[in-house]
C-alpha cells in the first residue's frame, strides 16, 4: 500500500517561499512588501444569532435552540504573489433544549449546530503562475451549485477541506479546477466522532460558455476511510445551466446528469444515476419555477452526495440527508417575490417550494413538503425567517421546523 500523502508537505513550499530571506541587496524591497502586505491585511468577522425549533412525530420532546456563532480573523495582503487567511469560529447555545448530535440529548430532535471553537480556515493563496490561482491549507470549496461539493454554509459549522486547490484559466474560456483534499471537516465538530473524514480525494471540474448556458463536466472521485468506506464512491457527470430572453422575462434553465459507483475503500457494490431538470421564468420581481429532480436507487446503496449542501436541497426539514437504497424522486414547484424597500427594511424577499417525493425504485410515496422563507435587511444586519414542513406517507415521520436568524459582518 502506497504511504499516505503527508498534507504539511503540500503547504511546506508556498510557506518557505512567504518567509525565506532574501540576499542583502533585496532587503530594503522585501521589507516594503512585508509592509505593504501588512498594511494591505484585512480583517475578519461575521456573527450569527439563530433560533431553531422543531416538533418531530416519535420523539418525546420538541426542539427548542438559540445558538450563536462568531467568525473571526484576518487575510494578509500578498507577499512573494502569496497571501495568508488564518479565521477560528466560536459556537455556543444560550438555550439548549435540543439534540446536538454529541450533548447526549437523544429525547429531543436533531438540530445539527454543536458547540465548538476551533480552526474554520487556514489557507495560502498564491497567483504567481499566470491565470492560476493555487490554494494550500484548510478551505471553503462550493462547485457549481453545490449540489455535490459544498461549504454548508446553512450550519453554525461550515464544512472546510484541506487540501490542494488549483483553479486555472490559461485556456482560453475553458476553467480548469482541481482539487486533492486530504480531510474533510465536517459540521459536526472535533468533539464528534463524525466530525473528521480522512482520505484521498479528488475533484475535478471544467467549464466552458457556451450560447445557450454554462457547460460544466465533473468527475469526483471521494475516499473515505472512516466508517468502512461506506461514504466512498466516484461520480461522474455534465451540467448545463443558461438564462434566455423570452419575451418580457427571462427564461432559466438546468439539465444535469451524472452517474455513480463504488470507489477506493468502499466495500460495497452498485451503480445508480442522477439527474435534474429545472426550469424558471422572471418577470420583474415574480419568479417561477418547477423542477425535477431524482438521486437513483441501487439494491446497495442509493446515490449519494455526501460533501453536499444538502439543506439546499430536497427540502429544508433535511428527511433525505441520506438517500435511501430506493432513492429519491423530488417533483417541486417554487415561487419568489422580490419585494424591496418596505419601511426600515432593505431587499425584501419571499419565497415558497412545495415538493412532493417518491421512490424512484418501486415507486413508494415518501411525503411532501411545504417550505417558507423571507429574507431582509435592516441596516447591516441580515434577517431570515424561515419554516419547513414534511408531511410523511411511507418514508420518516410528520416533521417542522421553524427558524430565525440575525447576520452581521464587517
Amino acid at each position: 500500500m502506497s504511504a499516505k500523502p503527508n498534507f504539511r508537505a503540500l503547504i511546506a513550499p508556498v510557506v518557505l517561499l512567504s518567509v525565506a530571506l532574501p540576499c542583502a541587496s533585496e532587503a530594503d524591497q522585501t521589507t516594503s512588501r512585508w509592509e505593504t502586505a501588512l498594511a494591505d491585511t484585512k480583517p475578519i468577522f461575521n456573527a450569527r444569532l439563530r433560533y431553531e425549533g422543531v416538533e418531530q412525530e416519535g420523539l418525546p420532546e420538541d426542539a427548542s435552540a438559540l445558538t450563536y456563532r462568531f467568525r473571526a480573523g484576518f487575510e494578509t495582503g500578498k507577499i512573494f504573489d502569496t497571501a495568508l487567511l488564518v479565521e477560528f469560529d466560536h459556537i455556543d447555545d444560550l438555550i439548549d433544549d435540543f439534540n446536538s448530535t454529541i450533548n447526549g440529548k437523544t429525547g429531543y430532535p436533531v438540530v445539527a449546530d454543536p458547540n465548538a471553537t476551533e480552526l474554520n480556515r487556514f489557507q495560502l493563496t498564491n497567483t504567481s503562475l499566470p491565470d492560476t490561482i493555487i490554494t494550500l491549507g484548510r478551505q471553503r470549496i462550493g462547485l457549481d451549485d453545490a449540489r455535490f461539493v459544498g461549504n454548508v454554509g446553512w450550519r453554525q459549522n461550515e464544512q472546510t477541506f484541506d487540501g490542494a486547490r488549483v483553479q486555472n484559466s490559461s485556456l482560453g474560456e475553458l476553467k480548469v479546477d482541481f482539487t486533492y483534499i486530504a480531510q474533510i471537516n465536517r459540521i459536526f465538530g472535533d468533539d464528534s466522532a463524525v466530525g473528521r473524514w480522512d482520505g484521498d480525494s479528488y475533484l475535478l471540474n471544467l467549464s466552458h460558455p457556451t450560447p445557450i448556458g454554462t457547460l460544466t463536466g465533473f468527475a469526483y472521485q471521494i475516499d473515505v476511510d472512516n466508517a468502512g468506506g461506506v461514504f466512498s464512491s466516484q461520480t461522474v457527470g455534465a451540467r448545463l445551466a443558461g438564462k434566455q430572453a423570452i419575451g418580457t422575462g427571462k427564461l432559466g434553465y438546468t439539465v444535469s446528469y451524472a452517474t455513480q459507483s463504488d470507489y477506493g475503500s468502499s466495500s460495497l457494490d452498485y451503480s445508480a444515476d442522477y439527474y435534474l431538470v429545472e426550469g424558471t421564468y422572471s418577470v420583474e420581481a415574480v419568479t417561477l419555477g418547477a423542477g425535477i429532480e431524482v438521486l437513483g436507487g441501487d439494491d446497495a446503496r442509493g446515490f449519494q452526495t455526501p460533501l453536499a449542501t444538502l439543506h439546499k436541497f430536497q427540502g429544508w426539514a433535511d428527511k433525505f440527508l441520506t438517500t435511501p437504497t430506493t432513492g429519491v424522486e423530488d417533483i417541486y414547484a417554487k415561487a419568489a417575490y422580490q419585494v424591496g424597500d418596505v419601511g426600515p427594511f432593505s431587499g425584501v424577499a419571499l419565497t415558497a417550494v412545495y415538493h412532493d417525493f417518491s421512490a424512484d425504485v418501486g415507486g413508494a410515496d415518501y411525503g411532501s413538503e411545504l417550505d417558507l422563507a423571507a429574507s431582509a435587511k435592516w441596516d447591516k444586519i441580515g434577517i431570515t425567517l424561515k419554516y419547513a414542513d414534511y408531511s410523511a406517507d411511507d418514508f420518516a415521520t410528520n416533521t417542522s421546523k421553524f427558524w430565525i436568524q440575525f447576520d452581521f459582518a464587517l
